[in-house]
């Protein structure tokens, strides 16, 4: 078994915090611009498969870039209800709880609970 020195883990808890801190800035950025009146595609919502594929293909093509990014997976600030579904970050497989996170590998964006997006998941 191998333990990793202390310093390694001291330094893994600071890159963990500056994570963090990055995630409440890149938020009110994300909700800014969202209040900011950034055109979004919040439908049609990524109901099958090949429509989960496109968006994810449009993704990939605009990564690096949070405008469009934040457009073509259509984020809302409130949840959007689709199909008797109130669909919000919250509630979406991609979610982390404790960070506010979606870890969906083409968005990768700190969120709020109450957002919502083209692609959740159950």
């Amino acid at each position: 078994m191998v333990v990793p020195a202390l310093a390694d883990l001291t330094a893994s808890a600071e890159t963990r915090e500056c994570a963090v801190n990055d995630d409440d800035g890149k938020r009110e950025e994300i909700k800014a611009l969202l209040t900011g009146g950034l055109k979004i595609e919040a439908f049609p919502r990524a109901d099958t498969h090949e429509a989960v594929q496109a968006i994810v293909a449009q993704l990939q093509a605009a990564k690096g870039d949070l405008k469009a990014r934040l457009a073509i997976g259509g984020f809302t600030l409130t949840p959007i209800e689709h199909d008797g579904i109130e669909q919000s970050c919250e509630t979406c497989m991609y979610y982390k709880v404790h960070r506010r996170y979606c870890e969906l590998p083409e968005l990768e964006v700190p969120v709020e609970p109450e957002w919502s997006c083209r692609l959740w998941r159950i």
